[in-house]
């Protein structure tokens, strides 16, 4: 059997001879023989197709463990597995973009200071074209935005009635800036006894909420189910919440694609609502005002029929927030309204 010296054999397979020594100390690709008296490794043309898999595996970012396992399988196998991890780390990706998104955002906004701001707002909730009840709630002041979204049928109008209610007299605490994230969840486990108080067993309530309370030029923004929170800022719309759904922690896995989780037939499946298993760990954030921006919260009766682009467009070309708003619905019901629509469109003005 012919052999290639170790130099020939990473010319072959586009390594360097340093790295060839290193998967043979790790167990990966070791060498066909080796020269007892100098030491000097050979390898066999056969071993190619491992050592340029290797190579392929390395530059794509995969660890040495992995790449091991990997090279233990049978093609089909490997090329199943080499699928799996790349789910994984886009998924992982994905969340640690958003993470430093997120912290960019709130870098930027800290260096950024302006004088006392309010909400200029406007509020619809409207049955949907085929319900024959209205389970949402929408509510805005200069203090406070809140959407729910209460479960079909009876009980599920009270409860998210109950949970905007339960955030109200958060309106006129005088807690400081500072503590307002922990004010806010102090309001949301209230929220969810409340609701929890509605019933019992199988026909216990449950509902979504989504809601932004303010104090100076500070914004609490808390999240539970599928409502969302959008901020149209600079033209730019940016998705402030991640929607507890069955659907979406299969995108987040890697398992669906946005488009197939959006036609998916279990997409309104919730992962996390106010009165639903075990108490709820509802997503907390803290942002800064800035004169300009245009927040939209809104049921998934608006975000599931409208495209985001279209939302965008919209936010950005109306006037004013009663403007806004009110073309959303429209452009709800022009897509068929299958769901009821509450939504709040608040812009941040000086005061």
């Amino acid at each position: 059997m012919r052999l290639l010296t170790i130099g020939a054999f990473a010319r072959a397979a586009r390594l360097t001879a340093k790295a060839l020594r290193l998967y043979d100390e790790l167990g990966l690709l070791a060498p066909a023989a080796v020269d007892p008296h100098s030491g000097y490794r050979y390898y066999a043309p056969a071993q190619l197709d491992r050592a340029r898999l290797i190579a392929a595996l390395r530059r794509a970012g995969m660890p040495l463990a992995e790449i091991r396992t990997v090279c233990g399988l049978a093609p089909e196998a490997a090329a199943e597995a080499v699928d799996g991890w790349w789910r994984r780390v886009s998924a992982d990706t994905a969340a640690r973009g958003r993470a430093v998104a997120l912290l960019v955002d709130q870098l930027t906004e800290r260096s950024t200071i302006m004088s006392e701001t309010t909400f200029r707002y406007a509020v619809r909730c409207e049955t949907g074209a085929v319900r024959d009840s209205n389970e949402d709630t929408a509510y805005a002041s200069d203090a406070l935005l809140a959407v729910a979204d209460g479960m079909r049928g009876p009980g599920g109008a009270a409860a998210s009635t109950a949970a905007v209610d339960a955030l109200r007299p958060l309106e006129l605490a005088d807690a400081p800036a500072a503590e307002l994230l922990g004010t806010l969840a102090d309001a949301v486990a209230a929220a969810e006894r409340t609701v929890r108080a509605h019933g019992t067993g199988e026909h216990r309530p449950v509902t979504t909420l989504t809601a932004v309370l303010r104090r100076g030029t500070q914004l609490a923004l808390v999240h539970v189910g599928d409502t969302r929170a959008y901020l149209l800022r600079g033209g730019e719309l940016s998705r402030l919440t991640q929607d507890h759904t069955y659907v979406q922690s299969q995108v987040d896995q890697g398992n669906l694609t946005p488009a197939e989780a959006a036609a998916h037939p279990q997409r309104a499946l919730l992962s996390r609502a106010l009165g639903a298993g075990a108490p709820v760990e509802a997503d907390l954030a803290l942002r800064t005002a800035l004169a300009g921006d245009r927040y939209l919260l809104c049921s998934d009766g608006l975000s599931a029929v409208v495209a985001p682009e279209t939302l965008r467009a919209t936010l950005a070309d109306a006037e004013d927030p009663e403007t806004a708003a009110g073309r959303l619905v429209e452009l709800a019901y022009a897509g068929g309204a299958p769901d009821n629509i509450a939504c709040v469109v608040a812009d941040v003005v000086t005061g």
